[in-house]
């Protein structure tokens, strides 16, 4: 119901907005880049997205499969269960949804979206098979779809590839700031679910691992960023990421061999989901992006911020971060649309303005919330998303809220 509500709001938000622009600004071109943009993102969902995942899906579900032939899937689920066992009290300790899981937000922690799309997927798939009504979204997915939309990455590669290439002076000064916001995202929207499912998160075993893992990343951005430049994050970053999933790739074919699995079939058997999966998500991901695309041509996001900046005038509060809001507002929309609005930002005020440093920490604060739950959902055929939406979206706006503070603190 709630993507009911949201697809058909943006269609007549944009078309409002759009006449009203006519009307009374004379823009007699808006309606034209409003159709000309549902092209354009239609083929780009298709095109760009959904017969590349289509690969990738083949792929990675061929290995997930080994691994689960393995009993490696099995392993990672039982070594998190303690923890998962607060966290998604309706997941078997033992079920695979677990271990699936943990290779989305391992994937996710290292920015490696290529492969944390499939292993979600997959964690979908398997706490489908829990799921008592197929077409409203269970607790544990809206667990899991929450923490994963938070975005929580540990260096973010792309943005300061993208800073280089633009000629900043040291593109990795945006690291810790972004770090700090996913951070604080992932943990409101950690504690967000844990109240409204009623999740003690002050339990031995939660505590602990809360605790291990703010240890670990804590530590990890206090060591990259006394004892690492730039070059060298990005030489760490590149490394570690490529060397763990070759090494899982590897690890799983070794523990098939060892149980006597034939591997190739094992990955023939696995991969064949991949296809299927990209087609059912086709409909939804079409649906989803040309909404959006509606909504972004019309000019409804320039209007929002400029009522954002007329607001926090009359308050009196600061304005020089609003330039920066387009990016935030357009990432739980869009990752492309977000991504646009960063460059778009830093080529207009400066790599290494305020502006340009803020939008890239608006980029690494958090994931598409709109387009995962399209995607994920729409992957299972769940229709009934209940506070999915609203949980993400508080996360999300931690993060942004998060940004800002920490952009004044560290570049203002």
């Amino acid at each position: 119901m709630a993507l009911n509500y949201l697809w058909t709001g943006f269609f007549f938000t944009g078309f409002i907005a759009a006449l009203a622009q006519w009307l009374f600004l004379g823009d007699v071109e808006v309606f034209k880049r409003i159709i000309d943009g549902t092209f354009e993102s239609a083929k780009f969902a298709v095109m760009n997205i959904a017969l590349p995942l289509a690969g990738v899906m083949t792929l990675w579900l061929g290995i997930m499969n080994i691994g689960e032939k393995a009993g490696a899937i099995a392993a990672i689920a039982r070594i998190i269960a303690p923890f998962f066992a607060h966290i998604f009290p309706g997941v078997p300790a033992n079920h695979p949804a677990n271990g699936h899981m943990v290779m989305n937000f391992s994937a996710n922690l290292l920015g490696l979206d290529n492969a944390a799309t499939p292993f979600g997927l997959k964690a979908m798939e398997s706490l489908q098979t829990l799921n008592p009504d197929k077409e409203t979204a269970s607790d544990a997915q809206i667990m899991f779809l929450v923490l994963h939309t938070s975005g929580l990455t540990l260096i973010p590669l792309a943005i300061m590839a993208q800073r280089a290439v633009l000629g900043a002076k040291d593109p990795s000064d945006i690291f810790i700031p972004c770090m700090i916001a996913t951070y604080v995202a992932t943990l409101v929207g950690l504690i967000a679910m844990a109240i409204r499912q009623r999740i003690n998160l002050f339990h031995r075993a939660v505590l602990g691992w809360l605790g291990g893992i703010s240890a670990f990343i804590i530590g990890l951005v206090w060591y990259l960023s006394h004892y690492m430049n730039r070059a060298e994050i990005e030489v760490f970053s590149k490394l570690s990421s490529n060397l763990l999933l070759l090494t899982i790739i590897v690890t799983f074919m070794l523990g098939a061999m060892h149980k006597k699995v034939n591997v190739y079939e094992a990955f023939i058997e696995g991969a064949k989901g991949g296809i299927q999966t990209s087609l059912t998500i086709i409909p939804y991901l079409v649906g989803m992006l040309v909404a959006i695309g509606v909504l972004r041509n019309s000019g409804v996001l320039d209007l929002i911020v400029s009522g954002f900046t007329w607001f926090f005038v009359q308050l009196g509060v600061n304005t020089d971060f609003t330039p920066a809001l387009p990016t935030a507002l357009m990432k739980p929309l869009s990752g492309s649309g977000s991504k646009a609005m960063m460059v778009d930002a830093m080529t207009t005020y400066g790599v290494d303005s305020f502006v340009g440093r803020l939008a890239c920490v608006f980029q690494g604060s958090a994931d598409t919330t709109l387009y995962i739950v399209a995607l994920y959902f729409g992957s299972v055929g769940i229709r009934k998303t209940r506070y999915a939406i609203s949980m993400g979206l508080l996360a999300d706006f931690a993060g942004i809220i998060t940004a800002i503070f920490v952009a004044y603190l560290f570049f203002h």
